[in-house]
C-alpha cells in the first residue's frame, strides 16, 4: 500500500508543480528588516526526550521551530539510537517526516521493513498503529505537527481518513523552479505537501547543486527551512556574516525576504521548506 501511495504522490507532484505559476519576477521583496530573520544551528539546539515516561529509550527531540510540548504548530528533530524499534503505538495528530541522516522505519507493526535514507520523506496519520525503528550511527530526522503533539498506547487507536505514505529519496520527482522553463542555475524542487495557493500552507525539497551560489526569494507571510543534505553557507545580507549551516539547522523569515545561499564545491544540497506563498530560486 505505502509503494502505491509513493507512486501516486509522485503523480500528484507532477500535476500540482506543473500547474504552478511563480517566476523570477513575480516575487519583489520588500528592504529587509533584520528582525524578521531567524537561524537555528544544529549545534545550538537543546535537547530532550520526546517521551519522557519512557526514559532513556526514548529518542531525543529537539525544537527548532514553536513549541513542541505545546498548542500550535512546531517543528522538530528527532534523534533515535541505532537499533531504535518503538512499542507499537499511536499519535494524537497527524505529522509529517524527512530524514536527515542514518535510516528510518515507519509503518503498521506487521509490514515489512522499508528503511528510507536521506532526504526521504514520510506521514504518519493520527490514531494509527505503526512502529518506527532507526538504523545508523548517526539517526537525524525532521518532524513536523500541526498542533500539540502526542504519544499514545496501540490500544487507542482510532481511524483516520488520511493513509501514511512513505517515499524514498529515489521515488521523489525533481523538477526545475516549481514547473516553470528550465533555468541556468541548475536548481530544482519537488513538491511534496499542501497547496499550491494563495496563503496556504505548502512543503516542497530544493536541491541546489554543487557550487551553487544565488538566492531564495519568498512572498509568503513565514518561510521555515530546514537543511537536510551538505552544509551551504547562509547570509541574510551582504552585511551579514555567512553561516555554513550543518544538516539539522535552521533558518526562517516573516514577509517578503531575500535569503542568500550558496553550496560548496563538490557537494550539493537539499533543503526542506515550509511556507504559504510563493517563492523562487535565482
Amino acid at each position: 500500500m505505502r509503494k502505491f501511495l509513493a507512486l501516486l504522490l509522485v503523480s500528484l507532484v507532477i500535476a500540482a508543480c506543473t500547474s504552478s505559476q511563480i517566476t523570477p519576477d513575480s516575487v519583489a521583496p520588500k528592504p529587509e528588516n533584520e528582525s524578521n530573520f531567524e537561524v537555528v544551528l544544529m549545534s545550538e539546539v537543546k535537547w530532550e526526550q520526546l517521551n519522557p515516561a519512557r526514559g532513556d529509550k526514548s529518542p531525543k527531540a529537539g525544537t527548532l521551530w514553536g513549541n513542541r510540548t505545546g498548542s500550535g504548530a512546531a517543528g522538530f528533530l528527532l534523534k533515535p539510537v541505532d537499533g531504535f524499534r518503538s512499542p507499537p503505538h499511536i499519535h494524537n495528530i497527524a505529522y509529517r517526516g524527512v530524514v536527515i541522516s542514518g535510516t528510518i522505519h515507519n509503518d503498521d507493526p506487521n509490514a515489512e521493513e522499508m528503511w528510507m535514507p536521506q532526504g526521504s520523506f514520510w506521514t504518519q496519520p493520527a490514531g494509527g498503529v505503526h512502529i518506527t525503528a532507526a538504523k545508523g550511527s548517526n539517526n537525524l530526522a525532521y518532524i513536523e505537527v500541526e498542533d500539540k503533539f502526542g504519544v499514545l498506547p496501540a490500544e487507542k487507536a482510532f481511524s483516520s481518513p488520511e493513509k501514511p505514505i512513505n517515499v524514498d529519496i529515489s521515488n521523489i520527482m525533481w523538477i526545475d523552479n516549481l514547473g516553470m522553463p528550465a533555468v541556468s542555475n541548475g536548481a530544482k524542487v519537488a513538491f511534496l505537501w499542501g497547496k499550491l495557493q494563495d496563503n496556504q500552507l505548502y512543503g516542497t525539497l530544493i536541491k541546489l547543486p554543487a557550487g551553487f551560489s544565488g538566492k531564495i526569494r519568498s512572498q509568503g507571510s513565514i518561510f521555515r527551512a530546514v537543511v537536510i543534505q551538505g552544509q551551504p553557507q547562509y547570509q541574510v545580507s551582504s552585511d551579514a556574516d555567512a553561516k555554513d549551516l550543518e544538516p539539522g539547522s535552521y533558518f526562517s523569515s516573516k514577509g517578503n525576504s531575500v535569503h542568500q545561499v550558496s553550496s560548496k564545491a563538490g557537494e550539493e544540497s537539499i533543503i526542506y521548506v515550509r511556507t504559504d506563498g510563493k517563492f523562487d530560486v535565482t
